[in-house]
This record gives structure tokens, sequence and C-alpha cells, in this order.
């Protein structure tokens, strides 16, 4: 009796999987070169379909509420992708993937019954494979439809394209990582100009148009006096150009702490006729919690309105510092305070909103004339 032995794999067996092996490590070196996440999305779902041999494709990511955030096709010309208009809705067979993350692969997908979501004037299809796409952080999922060299995807087809998912999760985390990192740096750049901004340019500026305006009681001649006048007119309108670009820098940087505290000195220029002085010190974003913020925006408003209605001040200095405790400091050269002091609500609420923070309020007279605030509150 003769026993037939184990079948060994065929010369050209072995050569296929061979350049399909190298397919698949081609395009696994493709979308792990670029840190650009629509690069990478966009190479991602070429590089599926050639390595599957799919005449379209589609990637999609969501994100944690499932809501698609990213989506990018291939095979699909500019004039499909116009008359389908809107985006398919994921639900029915593409939902599935993202509720059941496990591969689907169909010889017809217009047979399944939960083949439904495409949009009118979406190419028709027939053979069908899905995978899931998980990452650390990424969620989505690869659709290819129509092998072009079969009437179905095969299993082999499957599991290339669940090793190139796998390796496509994290390179969507890498990419996302990246231009996380790239924002955070952007941010610091956009700070670090806005402090310099603050603390040289119009530091310097202010202490010129000082200068002057000491200069003017010793012009003789009107000609003389006027054209001083004009140059600190200018000054001052430069420091408040150059505090709307700081402003702008903030707010486009992040809504921080910062950014709100600027807009509160410089929206009591209205009231005051003039801007106060702000320095501000440490790292005010990142310690200062929200609750703690509310309460110093609400107290620094109401200490720029009292020094508005009641001081007659021609300056206001305003600092605020963030170390083991924030301080919050607005300093006028108006009528002072009266003897005794007669505290009325606007300090009644400034105490009441340290105290509610385990801090302190004070209102003290100030060196030579004037009236200063200060406002303690711990944190951590």
């Amino acid at each position: 009796m003769v026993t037939s032995g184990p079948k060994w794999p065929t010369v050209a067996n072995v050569q296929r999987f061979d350049v399909r092996l190298q397919q698949l490590l081609d395009a696994m070196l493709s979308i792990a070169s670029d840190l650009s996440l629509p690069t990478v999305l966009q190479r991602i779902i070429d590089s599926a379909c050639k390595l599957v041999d799919a005449r379209y494709g589609a990637l999609g990511v969501v994100d944690e509420h499932g809501q698609l955030t990213d989506l990018v096709t291939s095979g699909v010309d500019h004039e499909t992708h116009d008359a389908v208009g809107r985006l398919p809705e994921f639900k029915g067979i593409l939902g599935v993937l993202l509720k059941d993350p496990k591969p689907v692969r169909l010889r017809d997908l217009s047979e399944h019954p939960l083949a439904q979501g495409f949009p009118a004037g979406h190419p028709q299809m027939t053979s069908f494979l899905g995978v899931p796409i998980r990452g650390r952080e990424a969620v989505g999922s690869l659709y290819l439809a129509d092998k072009e060299s079969g009437d179905e995807f095969s299993v082999e087809d499957e599991r290339l394209a669940v090793t190139l998912a796998a390796a496509s999760g994290v390179a969507i985390d890498n990419a996302r990582l990246q231009s996380g990192l790239e924002h955070l740096a952007v941010l610091e750049d956009r700070e670090r100009i806005a402090r310099e901004l603050h603390d040289k340019v119009i530091q310097r500026l202010f202490a010129a148009g000082m200068t002057l305006q000491t200069t003017l009681q010793f012009a003789g001649r009107a000609e003389v006096a006027s054209r001083i006048t004009q140059a600190v007119e200018e000054i001052d309108e430069t420091i408040r150009d150059i505090r709307r670009t700081i402003f702008a820098l903030e707010a486009r940087s992040r809504r921080g702490v910062r950014v709100d505290i600027f807009a509160h000195v410089d929206a009591a220029r209205e009231l005051l006729g003039f801007t106060p002085e702000l320095r501000l010190e440490g790292p005010i974003d990142s310690a200062v919690p929200e609750k703690t913020a509310d309460h110093l925006l609400a107290t620094l408003h109401e200490a720029l309105s009292n020094v508005a209605q009641h001081a007659g001040a021609s300056k206001v200095d305003v600092v605020v510092e963030a170390r083991d405790e924030l301080l919050l400091v607005v300093a006028d050269d108006g009528a002072g305070v009266p003897d005794p002091i007669e505290p009325g609500q606007g300090l009644r609420n400034m105490e009441r909103r340290a105290l509610e923070l385990g801090g302190r309020a004070s209102v003290r007279p100030g060196e030579g004339a004037g009236t200063v605030v200060e406002w303690r509150v711990p944190l951590g």
C-alpha cells in the first residue's frame, strides 16, 4: 500500500508568497515613513488596495464617541466623489466593524442583510473585505471592495489586511503623537514670543514714553512740545497694537487663563481711559485650576471696576503670580483709601472669593498715594 506524504508547497506558491510578503513589508515601511497624519492615512488605504488587489478602498477613523473624524478613499475619481456628495453613514455593514471588531469577508456585498449606509451615486461593489484598526488611541476600519484578480478576497488576503491594519494602528497613534508634539512646540513658541513682547518691548516703549513726557516740560517752543506729544501718542498706540498682538498669539495657542487676564485688562481701558500695566509670572495656565481661575478673573474685574469708579487714577499696575500660591495685586495711584476703611460690596466679594479657596484678601494704602489690593489663594 502506498501512502501519500504531506503536500509540499510548489515553487510557484513559494515565490508568490515571497512576493506578497515583500509587498506587505513595503506597505508597512511606507506607512511608517511619514509622520503627517493625512499622508499616513492615504498611504495606508493605497497600500491596502495594492496589497489585496482591491479596486476600491476606504479608511475611516472615529473618536471616542463613535463620530467619524477622518475618512480617506482610494480608487474613487473626483467626478464620482463629487457625485456622491455626502460621506457614507457608519451603520449597516460599515458599522459592524466598529461594534464587533472582527474581519468581515463577503463574496457579494449586496446580498448581505446589513448592506446599507451608502449614499446615492456610490459605486456599485461586489466582493468586500473589512478589517478593524486598533491602536492605543486609534479606532477605525479598513474597507476594501471589488477584488480585481478574482471573484472574492481570499483567506490570505484577509490575513495580510489584518497584519497591515495592526501596523496601521501604531502608525496612526505615532502620527497623532507627533502632531500633538508639534502643536505643543508651536504653543510654547507663541507663549515665548508673547512673553518677550510684553516683558521687553512694551516695557522699553513705556519707558521711552515716560522719558518723553518728562522732557515735555522743558520744551520751550510750541512746535517741539507738539511733536513730543505726538510721539508719546504714537508710542501709546504702538503699545496697544502690541498688546492686541499678544492677545492674538495667546488666543490662537489656546484659551487659557493668561488670555482671559489679558482680555480683562484690555477691556478695562474703556473704563479707565488708559491701559493698565500687566505683569504675569509663573505657570499660570497649567498651575491654576478652573475654579480658582474663575474667582481670580472675577476678583480682577471687581478690582479694576473699583478703580475706575472711585479712585480717579492715572496709572494702574496689575500683577498675577503663580508660585506656591496664586497672587493678584492691583495697585493704583488714585485718591487712596478712606481712614478707617469701610469695605463696600466689591471688597466683600473679593474677601468671600479668597476665603472660599482658603486664602485672604486685603486693601492698603499705596506708597505715596493710591490703593493696593492683594488677593492670595493657595495652589495645589
